[in-house]
């Protein structure tokens, strides 16, 4: 008699719904090659609070991470007798990451995982692969993992980075005004450090960048030492410049020259990734487990809504893993005010920001004379902040953080965010000015890079700590991002504030 088929359970949390606006342009063929990451689930829970305390804060060796709260071997033994068994086969392994790369042709993946896979365009004709409901594995396989990504590979995420507008846009509201990275070091009083020895992780899902562009940047900058930058593959991505200075190229650059121009005696290891769930995942877990890396910047994201459950929780995941090894997780809020952009006229924040366990960085207007919210009525957007529908108020926002019925407030931090008094930078041969809190998110990552030299040591779970310090802040006070104004103490504009430097090392280190 035939083997009977094993009864079939939904993956938690793994629901997709279709992309608004998208155009189903025929079937995906039978034999396209499909890879997915599945990820396993920890060997032993891991409650974070409970584990920085019994280390007095002091951050845990990957070595220890893998062995204590890492993925079994005899749970992706079950993971690979279920590939076996659906003709997929087995890529890398990784059970620190809790990571396992499963490939096959598409007929296989729909089988293996009960979906069905279409092609679709989206409005902007990006063609990719999608999927609708949820996945379903056998309950023994069910049992042992806590997602999979890759069977849809619909763009993910967008960059939150804002080119200057035509001068005239501006005249009322001190146009010419923009800064070199280092001027903004020395504005929010940077500790006096190059960052040496230390490893910032960007990452990136599109675009690229030119060597010779970024060496001649900045030695424009007059930086005795430059960055080191070292470009990094991930699922079959890379560095990829297409030459215009407005597409994703520009967000790579901005971030490179953000970080590089205020820790200049850093590494910047830029991860390149496809922009999917699953690339964006494999990026954030392979930067985080890289034993050089010590701070991680991303500013990509979207509307909370627009990710799975599985997806929003395995980000998290991810963030408390990094904050066990003391690495802070800087996430850009958005730049399309307390609306993120959805346009339904109610409230919504962006994620990754609005993951507990990442720091997310609000924006400013800032001049040499002041600084407020980066919004109305500035023009070219507004930052990104509000309250998480979907995770509650971490125990450091408890007494500081009101309103929101008890849900995660965004951002946490911020810096200048607003184009019309933005960042300088050079971008596929053109010199010209940024804004976004895409910069902000590098910007914090190199305060960090450089908090950590002059420390000679990573913080320990920095979140708390500067929630537990008003006086690392400057309080913003002025200004509004649509549905929230800012007010003494935090508020869901700028969060904390923006930075005193030598305040913030004195905080977390």
């Amino acid at each position: 008699m035939p083997k009977r088929a094993a009864s079939k359970t939904l993956v938690p949390g793994s629901q997709r719904l279709p992309v608004a606006g998208a155009k189903k342009v025929g079937k995906v063929a039978p034999d396209e090659t499909v890879e997915v990451t599945v990820r396993l689930r920890r060997a032993r829970a891991l409650d974070l609070e409970k584990v920085i305390g019994r280390r007095a804060a002091r951050p845990m060796t990957r070595e220890a991470l893998a062995s204590e709260f890492g993925a079994s071997r005899s749970d992706a033994a079950v993971v690979k007798g279920f590939a076996r068994d659906h003709g997929l086969s087995v890529g890398e392994v990784d059970l620190g990451r809790r990571s396992m790369t499963l490939r096959g042709s598409a007929d296989a993946m729909q089988k293996a995982f009960s979906v069905k896979l279409t092609a679709y365009r989206t409005p902007d004709r990006v063609r990719y692969r999608q999927r609708q409901g949820g996945v379903k594995v056998p309950r023994k396989v069910e049992a042992v993992i806590d997602g999979v990504f890759g069977l849809d590979d619909r763009p993910q995420a967008r960059p939150h980075f804002r080119v200057r507008a035509a001068q005239g846009r501006f005249k009322r509201r001190a146009a010419g005004v923009a800064f070199t990275p280092p001027q903004l070091a020395t504005l929010y009083g940077f500790p006096k450090s190059q960052g040496t020895g230390q490893h910032i992780a960007l990452i990136e899902l599109g675009g690229g960048f030119d060597p010779a562009e970024m060496k001649k940047y900045f030695k424009g900058l007059g930086l005795k030492t430059q960055p080191k930058l070292n470009a990094v593959s991930v699922d079959g991505a890379h560095n990829a410049p297409d030459g215009n200075p407005n597409s994703d190229d520009g967000e790579v650059v901005l971030d490179i020259q953000v970080a590089g121009g205020v820790a200049p005696g850093a590494t910047v290891d830029v991860y390149f990734a496809p922009n999917t769930d699953r690339g964006f995942l494999d990026a954030v877990t392979t930067a985080i487990h890289n034993p050089a890396t010590t701070v991680v910047s991303i500013s990509w994201g979207g509307p909370e809504e627009s990710w799975t459950a599985q997806m929003r929780n395995a980000f998290d995941d991810a963030f408390q893993e990094a904050a066990v090894l003391g690495i802070p997780v800087f996430v850009a809020s958005g730049d399309d005010g307390s609306n993120d952009g959805v346009g339904d006229g109610k409230n919504h924040v962006d994620f990754p920001s609005s993951s507990p366990h990442a720091i997310a960085c609000g924006g400013t207007r800032l001049t040499t004379k002041d600084e407020t919210v980066w919004g109305p009525p500035s023009s070219g957007g507004s930052t990104g902040g509000g309250f998480s529908r979907y995770f509650t108020r971490p125990a450091w926002q408890g007494g500081v953080v009101s309103g929101g019925g008890k849900k995660r407030g965004v951002p946490d931090v911020a810096a200048d965010a607003d184009p019309a008094t933005g960042y300088k930078v050079l971008v596929d041969g053109s010199s010209t000015v940024f804004g976004g809190t895409s910069a902000v998110a590098p910007l914090w990552a190199g305060l960090v890079a450089v908090c950590n030299a002059k420390a000679g040591k990573r913080p320990g779970f920095l979140l708390p700590s500067l929630y537990g310090a008003p006086k690392a802040f400057r309080d913003i006070t002025v200004g509004s991002n649509g549905s929230f104004n800012a007010k003494a103490g935090w508020d869901a504009c700028t969060g904390l504030g923006s930075p005193v430097g030598a305040k913030v090392l004195s905080a977390g280190w």
